[in-house]
């Protein structure tokens, strides 16, 4: 193969490559967001996708039981509010072991 057709093969790969990073957008789910949140007790899911390589941004997607489909806005105060509500570990009623004993060749037992 010759140097010029080298050099052509490597500038179609370069200029396909920056194309390629420029559209990433594209392949977002997300193109409109809402900047509110609406009724929380029609919510039937919440998805959230985090950014990747094919979308270089976080993306909340909420399902409503009619089975409609909407992007909420990551930046607002309220969706940060209500994300870090779901993430939140939930605190258990039950009681914990307090002591933990183990004698030889059985299973480890909880005293409370």
């Amino acid at each position: 193969m010759s140097s010029f057709m080298k050099a052509f093969l490597l500038l179609a790969v370069m200029v396909c490559i920056t194309k390629a990073q420029r559209h990433q957008s594209q392949y977002c789910l997300c193109h409109n967001v809402r900047n509110r949140i609406g009724s929380k007790t029609g919510v039937k899911d919440i998805q959230i996708y985090p950014a990747n390589t094919f979308c270089n941004k976080v993306e909340i997607v909420v399902t409503i039981k009619s089975g409609l489909r909407y992007c909420l806005n990551p930046k607002l105060t309220a969706v940060k509010k209500l994300m870090a509500s779901i993430m939140k570990p939930k605190t258990s009623t039950t009681a914990r072991p307090t002591e933990l004993t183990s004698t030889p060749g059985r299973t480890n037992t909880a005293r409370i």
